[in-house]
């Protein structure tokens, strides 16, 4: 590589900055790709982990092994702690600072409490591997601590597991607990019926999955509760403490809660020193770059940009869009032609509830069932990284589908801690 050569820092190894460093890899450009983590993950299998259908290790990928064909890229692992447009450099926890020709920021969301960041301890959320292996392991301790509890209260307060937001991640949540409470573990316990598990998933609105039609809605509701989910809509929650949750006045005892309610985009966007909207996006041009700052472009969750006068949707297949419009942008100032503008292609939304249960809006229809199930399966070992990954995921669904076997139940970290926890708050 040639020192002379544009260089192009890219922040953030998902599915925006991953696929605009492959855009990249035949470019007259240099690209260094930065992530706190040495992997890409796959952020739409993550309640697989979460709820012990998967490991970890089927929806990741070393970031290094999936860049290895480009060879005008280098991958660090670090954490970006500030931007500086003006000098255009990047500062990094470890120490140093790389300098830039373009900035690419693909650093997504994290949760949302709604300014109750208290909250976060007691409900984990799900964008982390982290983040899924704590709610994999609050979810099978639950059962364990029940098993040594021998009052009944206690024991039906850690068998409540209360899901907050009825969003795809919330659906998918619940439906995924409720599958295995009901149809993997009953046999298995000798102290406890695990079927009588309660699964609440409460939504502040009218409606569950609220971006999809209101018939897809009922649908999915429908089969939530065929699966013994307590769906609520209109319950929004106003305190989450150890023992409960609170909905308004209203006080649910709880063992576990789990929240799926918001998101809030990654704090670098305010490093730019340009509007954000008010989820903290950066509002960004037609061609996905800052204003005043042609050389900035920002992608995926962190970015707010409009189309047809709705904004693009947080999802993953918009930021694949993204990642592979950006290097077509930056290829095109290298060529000295015109930017084009970014155009957000809708696929349709696909949301999975769990056995042959999924509803699907695409090209204008609207399918539920097995057919929808097949249709989101299909769709998400299309995406996954890698021939392994989707081989092993193919296999893992197959198992799980015939035999109704979660094979990854494995609690990790510290559970006698998490035992004694849970015990000593029931």
């Amino acid at each position: 590589m040639t020192s002379e050569l544009p260089h192009v820092v890219i922040i953030g190894g998902g599915f925006a900055g991953l696929y605009c460093a492959r855009g990249l890899a035949r470019a007259p450009v240099r690209v260094t790709l930065v992530d706190a983590r040495n992997f890409h993950l796959f952020q739409p299998l993550l309640y697989q982990v979460a709820t012990a259908s998967l490991s970890p290790a089927d929806i990741a990928m070393p970031l290094r092994y999936v860049l290895r064909g480009s060879r005008n890229t280098q991958v660090w692992m670090g954490t970006v702690t500030g931007i500086d447009p003006d000098t255009r450099t990047v500062t990094l926890q470890e120490g140093g600072a790389l300098h830039y020709d373009y900035l690419v920021l693909a650093t997504g969301a994290t949760h949302a409490y709604f300014g109750h960041d208290e909250w976060a301890t007691r409900a984990p959320g799900l964008k982390t591997v982290d983040d899924a292996t704590e709610i994999r392991r609050r979810f099978l301790v639950a059962f364990e601590a029940a098993e040594r509890e021998g009052d009944p209260a206690a024991r039906r307060r850690l068998l409540t597991f209360v899901i907050v937001g009825a969003g795809p991640t919330g659906v998918e949540l619940a439906g995924a607990m409720a599958e295995i409470a009901r149809q993997v573990m009953p046999r298995e316990f000798r102290s406890i019926d695990t079927t009588t598990a309660r699964i609440l998933l409460l939504e502040g609105g009218p409606r569950v999955l609220p971006t999809y039609s209101e018939e897809s809605s009922r649908r999915a509701q429908r089969q939530l509760e065929n699966l013994g989910v307590e769906v609520r809509t209109n319950a929004l929650v106003t305190g989450v403490t150890e023992e409960s949750v609170l909905i308004g006045d209203e006080e649910i005892p709880a063992g576990s809660v789990f929240w799926a309610a918001g998101v809030a985009a990654s704090p670098l966007g305010a490093e730019l020193g340009v509007p954000l909207d008010r989820a903290g996006r950066v509002i960004v041009e037609p061609d996905c770059s800052v204003p005043g700052h042609p050389e900035i472009l920002v992608l995926g969750d962190l970015a707010h940009i409009e189309q047809d006068g709705r904004p693009v949707p947080g999802v993953a297949p918009a930021a694949i869009q993204m990642g592979k419009h950006a290097a077509r942008v930056l290829q095109a100032d290298i060529e000295g032609r015109p930017r084009p503008s970014f155009r957000y292609r809708d696929k349709g939304s696909l949301a999975t509830i769990g056995r042959a249960r999924a509803v699907a809006e695409i090209a204008g229809m609207k399918l539920s069932g097995f057919i929808a199930w097949f249709v989101w399966a299909f769709v998400h070992i299309l995406y996954l990284i890698g021939f392994r990954n989707r081989l092993v995921v193919m296999v893992e669904w197959a198992w799980s589908y015939i035999w109704f076997k979660r094979g990854i139940r494995l609690i990790t970290g510290s559970p006698e801690m998490e035992l004694a926890r849970a015990r000593e708050s029931g």
